[in-house]
């Protein structure tokens, strides 16, 4: 696990403000050979959330690359698709996640959804500094 990607993650997040809310700001980067080859954060509601921008702008194949999330994927239907199928249909090779998401409707079951279709992943990368960022943005006092 690389620090440097999840706190790019963390700043391109920032980028998602305010156009975003309700939904928390959420920054993605995809990494192949060390290198960042895409990234995305969460749009305005009812638009792509920050893996899915990620995903549409890159092409290639994902067996190899690495996904740095600072939010757990969704991993249920609501304006958009859910986030953890996608990764898994588009063959993500890894996925590292900073925090577990809060929400009762996805906590933990996007970890799931991912760890059953074989990804590779890991939780807790920086979690306290994304934590501190999305307080505002998760309900969390």
């Amino acid at each position: 696990m690389n620090e440097d990607f999840m706190r790019r993650a963390l700043a391109i997040s920032h980028q998602a403000l305010p156009e975003c809310q309700p939904n928390p700001p959420v920054g993605c980067v995809l990494i192949k050979d060390n290198l960042i080859v895409a990234q995305g954060y969460t749009q305005a509601i009812g638009g792509d959330h920050a893996e899915v921008q990620a995903l549409k702008a890159y092409k290639g194949s994902l067996s190899t690359v690495t996904a740095y999330v600072t939010l757990e994927p969704c991993s249920f239907v609501g304006r958009t698709p859910a986030c953890a199928k996608t990764l898994v249909e588009r063959g993500i090779g890894k996925v590292v996640v900073a925090m577990l998401d809060p929400d009762p409707r996805n906590s933990g079951k996007g970890i799931e959804v991912l760890k059953n279709a074989g990804v590779d992943v890991e939780v807790g990368l920086l979690g306290d500094e994304v934590a501190e960022f999305l307080t505002p943005y998760l309900g969390k006092s």
